[in-house]
């Protein structure tokens, strides 16, 4: 069915949020129109890509 089983959505994490959090990141995914679990994956793996991207320009500087 995948051609890469690696590519297979079955890795979890767990995040505890406070009630400010929690309704932030409600309304900020009502407002993309999204739920919160996808707009938080996708939020975070941009900060991650663009993390990975400063630490290879600082990298390369050198």
């Amino acid at each position: 069915m995948y051609a890469d089983k690696k590519r297979i959505k079955a890795n979890k994490l767990m995040l505890r949020f406070d009630d400010y959090e929690f309704e932030l990141i409600n309304a900020m995914a009502a407002y993309q129109g999204e739920q919160p679990s996808v707009f938080l994956r996708e939020l975070v793996l941009r900060e991650a890509a663009l993390l990975n991207q400063n630490c290879k320009q600082m990298l390369s500087a050198k």
